[in-house]
This record gives C-alpha cells, sequence and structure tokens, in this order.
C-alpha cells in the first residue's frame, strides 16, 4: 500500500551485517617447564595419528607432532566475495537495486550484498505477526480467534486488510520497533501511520527476522516460531516465486512483497523465506526497487536468491523464466 504524499522518514539506525565463520587448520602452542621450554604443535590432520610431548631439562627442547605430515592451513574464505562474484550472473540492468543476504542453519555461516534500505512492502507482514506474538507471549495470552483468522489471511494471502488491522492491535510502527529492538533488527524502521508497507528495512535486518522465525536462538517460543513457520509453508499458488526458485522443489516456506511506486512507476519486488537443498536448509532474504515491470522484478529476485545459495551448494545458478512471473500481474500493492 503507499501513498502519493511525501512521507517523512526517522533517522535509521546502522544495519548489522552478518557474521562469517572462519577457521584456521594449525595453531602453534609454547609453553615454559620447569627444566626450560617445551613446544607443542597442534595439526590438523586425518587418520588416526596421535600428538606426544615432553619437557626436557634446560638447554634442549623436544616436539609434539602427529605421525601424518603437518597439514597446510586452510586459506580463509570470504563468503561476501563469493557472494559478489555470484552476483554478476543475476544482471542488475538500468534503476533497478538489489541487496540480498544468506544463511546457512546448520553451519551459521552467512553471506552478504548490497546494502541500503528498501521498502518492505508485504514481506513487512511476517514481522508485523512475529511482534504480535511476541507481545501475547510477553503478556503471557493467546491470539485471539479473530487474530488468527486475520494472520492466517495475512500470510497466505498476502491480505491488506488483515495486515492494517493487525498493524493497529500490535501499536503501529512503534510496536513493530519496540519488537525489533528484542528480535536483534537494527536497520528496520516501522512505516508513518498507516503506512505499513513503506517500512523500510535491509537483507541484512530480514535475515536476523528469518533466525527469529526459523531457528533455535530466538526470543519467540516453539510454538509462534512453529505457528508462524506453517502459514509461510501454506502461501496460495499464485505467490508460488521468488526464493522458493533455489529450492530443489522439496521444501520451502516464504512471504514476498510486490509494490508499484505512484512516484515512479518502478516496481518493488522483494522475497524472504527458507529453501531447501538436498536436505539442507538455507535462509534467504532478496530485495530489490525500481523494477520497471513486475515480472522483471520477479525474475531479479528469483535469479539473486538461486546466486545467493549457489555460494553453498555450488550448483549452477544460471537465470532462468520464472514460470509465475507473467501469472502475478495484478498492478496491486501487496
Amino acid at each position: 500500500m503507499e501513498s502519493s504524499r511525501a512521507v517523512g522518514r526517522r533517522t535509521r539506525r546502522s544495519p548489522r551485517r552478518p557474521l562469517l565463520y572462519t577457521a584456521l587448520a594449525s595453531v602453534a602452542i609454547v609453553g615454559a617447564t620447569a627444566g626450560g621450554t617445551a613446544y607443542v604443535k597442534a595439526q590438523a590432520h586425518s587418520g588416526s595419528g596421535t600428538v606426544s610431548s615432553a619437557a626436557t631439562s634446560s638447554g634442549s627442547h623436544s616436539t609434539a607432532t602427529t605421525t601424518q605430515e603437518a597439514a597446510v592451513a586452510k586459506p580463509v574464505v570470504d563468503l561476501d566475495e563469493q557472494l559478489a562474484d555470484a552476483m554478476k550472473s543475476v544482471g542488475v540492468t538500468g534503476e533497478q537495486k538489489m541487496s540480498a543476504a544468506v544463511l546457512d542453519l546448520e553451519s551459521g555461516d552467512s553471506a552478504a550484498y548490497g546494502d541500503g534500505a528498501f521498502d518492505t512492502a508485504s514481506i513487512v507482514k511476517v514481522d508485523i505477526l512475529a511482534t504480535l506474538l511476541l507481545q501475547h507471549e510477553k503478556a503471557g495470552t493467546q491470539l485471539s480467534a479473530q487474530e488468527k483468522a486475520y494472520a492466517t489471511t495475512m500470510i497466505e494471502n498476502s491480505d491488506n486488510a488483515s495486515a492494517s488491522a493487525l498493524w493497529n492491535i500490535i501499536g503501529k510502527a512503534s510496536g513493530l520497533d519496540a519488537a525489533n529492538e528484542e528480535f536483534g533488527l537494527t536497520g528496520t524502521e516501522g512505516g508513518d501511520g498507516a503506512l505499513w508497507g513503506l517500512t523500510q528495512t535491509t537483507a541484512a535486518d530480514q535475515l536476523t527476522l528469518l533466525q527469529q522465525v526459523f531457528g533455535d536462538d530466538s526470543e519467540l517460543g516453539e510454538a509462534s516460531r512453529s505457528y508462524l513457520q506453517g502459514l509461510m509453508g501454506q502461501i496460495e499458488a499464485d505467490q508460488h516465486w521468488g526464493v522458493s526458485a533455489a529450492a530443489d522443489g522439496s521444501q520451502w516456506a516464504l512471504k514476498n512483497g510486490w509494490l508499484p511506486r505512484s512516484t515512479t512507476g518502478l516496481w518493488d519486488i522483494n522475497s524472504i523465506g527458507r529453501v531447501t537443498v538436498d536436505g539442507h536448509a538455507y535462509l534467504v532474504a532478496v530485495l530489490s526497487k525500481g523494477n520497471s515491470t513486475q515480472a522483471k522484478g520477479i525474475s531479479l529476485v528469483e535469479a539473486a536468491a538461486k546466486a545467493a545459495v549457489s555460494v553453498f551448494t555450488g550448483q549452477d545458478a544460471s537465470p532462468t523464466a520464472s514460470a509465475s512471473a507473467d501469472a502475478t500481474s495484478a498492478a496491486v500493492a501487496r
């Protein structure tokens, strides 16, 4: 949803970048002993080689080594750099701008590409429901039957009226921002007044939100996470596009957002969710703006999602035509 009037924005906090996890394969440790200095070298190895050590008298040394050759330290992998290389195949053109982030749920490794803030459009509906669930948990209450009805149509059908109703219930932007502070989102600001679709966010923040929904280390309880996951896994058929393009067809759960801007005629197209490839789960967030048509925006987002996941899977991320791009042509903000 959108208003043609100018929308004021509050100062945004700096977005938090996902961390990369790296390790070196060998470490040298030096320790002092009463009889002199003993050097113990712990080396990465395969097989069943053992490590032994002994301290000698002053003036002599001994070394402890494995029974195999010393392994060469593994190079540090820059996943952000690899993701940037993968994105070269995506083909951002004209006024298009795009940002993406991906996380391997098993290893915790993550990567991000691009920066800056984007309109959420309807992906904010995940944040709205997460906020509502957190508020109920803190109050020790359950969702009402009406709230559940709103939540179902808001996520599964991307219904705007239901989103507006829950936006009011959570306290609009102030309620969303307060929950996001607890969730760890540092670059997201709720839209002014009734304009929830113009909430500003970053790909890194959307990855953090997805971790709250799909990860174990979450401010949300297990029941709330399962509830939200279930709704995101049952979206209606005409919205089966976006990050799901990166899945192998077995499992995915997502929320898409699309919004034509009245001031420019260009489209915001976003998609966030969890995808599974060969039994391995990944969280993916792709945000874009400046798309000349909805279909071109969908194609961009799907190509970016595939490229992001390919950093971890090594699979071909060549762009393919989206079967659903032409099917979702209704010019309505969602």
